[in-house]
């Protein structure tokens, strides 16, 4: 999905979008941690760390061998495809979380921990979905038996440099500052206020919580897994809370005391009982063309989903040759809840990537894996609020299950559509019936259906016409854009922008959903 009809200057947070869009979470992930490695074997070259070269090298071996090699065992026992990439991030995570050391006791429980998280995945799951972060369940059960104890090595100042810029990638790609800010926030003041009380300066207290200890490791890392979160932003943040007072606050119950890799797990087990639990197998029923660029593919899922209008469900869809972006993607729900059938609409020009050429080869009958459903990209629970919907392009995929849920008939809804041509819009027959009041820019200048107000046309009576979207434009098509709540919905470029002209055109309440084109 290209943008259209909106402004030519890119913002940096458009070419930031971009550039991150390129990789899933997961390959993100993989490579920030991936470079934090290397980086931690400068550092110990340089006299910074003080591990030694040969400790650390034995380490990383170990930690991503035995997490590869046992997962790959496992998946083969229980007969499912191997997910070698998060058996990667595993491996690299215990890395950092185990001391580096020859020493038989310390290597036999990390060969240990490697093995339990492989096995949590499948031993700890509920259809098919692990409930406990790999890491934190092996480190855990690890230290129960005293061969090892995770250290958290990585929480030491001299890794700082790379760290904090690394966890600001992941943490952004991710969209989750707020979850973040809030665990920090409640973890840190807790932690602080403990060593003021043994006569600690404020400076040195908050930088020993912040560069000492593994909060940022933890919320950059660990407690932003996806798999493990639950689907709305509200309730993640009541766990970074919940999470960040179980990982600060000190207590001792016999052989179980709090660290990391337990508060991690409380946070786990909560988040399990919040969302949907466990994945599912998707049955393919069969794809139509939406238009020349884009098709709509439905499944039958083996138990019913739930979910609210706008969000989205990743699906696992192995492929030999890999590009550069993991196995699994994120896709807009487009049918509405209940009604027992899932449905996704995608951009299928060329060039496909791997993952939506396995989509394209799919046959009826075929089984793919749902791993998740998500996002807070909903209408706002008040019928009586008016919105703008903004789509660019492939963009209206979210709003197909607003509108399949009665949106267009039950608020005052405003859905303006951003193509190419007219060829390319798709869902008109969805849209027709919907209710809503639709207005279409197309590029090219040609006519919209008889049933979607020409955008052009409108401007063009109403203001100075403008080939391109800005605040000027977009406030003479939406009069009243100040009391809606604005979504807007496309490529990263393309929501950068648009939000730009919808703050200049005066929104004041803007929520996106960026496609990275999977």
């Amino acid at each position: 999905m290209s943008p259209v009809a909106t402004p030519k200057a890119v913002t940096p947070a458009g070419r930031l979008d971009t550039l991150l869009g390129r990789y899933t979470m997961y390959r993100l992930i993989l490579l920030v941690l991936a470079a934090l490695a290397a980086y931690s074997l400068l550092l110990n070259a340089l006299g910074w760390l003080t591990f030694g070269i040969p400790q650390m090298l034995v380490h990383l071996a170990l930690c991503l061998g035995l997490t590869y090699a046992s997962n790959r065992a496992l998946a083969v026992l229980f007969h499912v495809q191997p997910h070698s990439e998060s058996s990667l991030i595993t491996g690299l995570l215990l890395y950092f979380l185990f001391w580096p050391s020859f020493m038989p006791m310390d290597v036999a429980g990390v060969a240990l921990a490697c093995v339990l998280a492989s096995a949590s995945k499948y031993a700890l799951a509920w259809r098919g979905r692990h409930i406990f972060n790999p890491a934190a369940a092996g480190a855990f059960v690890t230290g129960l038996t005293g061969l090892n104890v995770a250290t958290w090595w990585a929480a030491t100042p001299a890794m700082l440099l790379l760290l904090v810029p690394g966890i600001l990638l992941v943490v952004y790609r991710t969209r989750k500052f707020l979850m973040a800010a809030v665990f920090l926030v409640v973890a840190t003041s807790i932690v602080t206020s403990e060593l003021l009380q043994a006569g600690m300066t404020l400076g040195g207290a908050i930088w020993q919580a912040l560069a000492q200890r593994p909060l940022l490791f933890f919320v950059g890392f660990m407690l932003t897994e996806p798999l493990t979160l639950p689907p709305r932003r509200w309730q993640q943040l009541a766990l970074a809370a919940v999470v960040g007072v179980v990982f600060a606050v000190p207590y001792n119950f016999g052989f179980i005391a709090n660290s990391p890799e337990l508060a991690l797990l409380v946070g786990n087990l909560l988040a399990f009982f919040m969302g949907q639990r466990g994945g599912l197998r998707l049955t393919f029923a069969g794809s139509r063309a939406l238009t020349p660029s884009t098709t709509e593919f439905a499944f039958e899922p083996s138990r019913p989903v739930r979910f609210a209008p706008g969000q989205y469900m990743e699906l696992d869809l192995p492929h030999a040759k890999s590009d550069g972006k993991g196995r699994r993607r994120v896709f807009s729900l487009t049918s509405a809840p209940g009604s027992g059938t899932v449905k996704f609409g995608v951009r299928t020009s060329e060039p496909v990537s791997a993952a939506k050429k396995v989509l394209l080869d799919l046959k009826p009958g075929d089984h793919v894996t749902a791993t998740a459903v998500g996002g807070d990209f909903v209408l706002p629970r008040n019928p009586r609020t008016p919105v703008l919907l903004i789509a660019a392009g492939i963009g209206i995929t979210p709003y197909l299950a607003h509108l399949a849920a009665g949106a267009g008939r039950d608020r005052d809804v405003v859905l303006l559509l951003l193509a190419r041509n007219t060829e390319e819009i798709a869902y008109a027959d969805e849209l027709a019936a919907s209710g809503a009041r639709i207005m279409a820019r197309i590029a090219d200048g040609s006519a919209p259906p008889p049933f979607i107000t020409d955008a052009g046309a409108a401007v063009s009576r109403g203001a100075t016409p403008s080939a391109r979207l800005d605040g000027t434009t977009l406030k003479a098509l939406v009069p009243d854009i100040s009391d809606r709540t604005v979504y807007l919905s496309g490529s990263p470029a393309s929501v950068a922008s648009l939000r730009q002209a919808a703050r200049r055109a005066g929104a004041r309440r803007v929520h996106v959903d960026s496609f990275s084109g999977y």
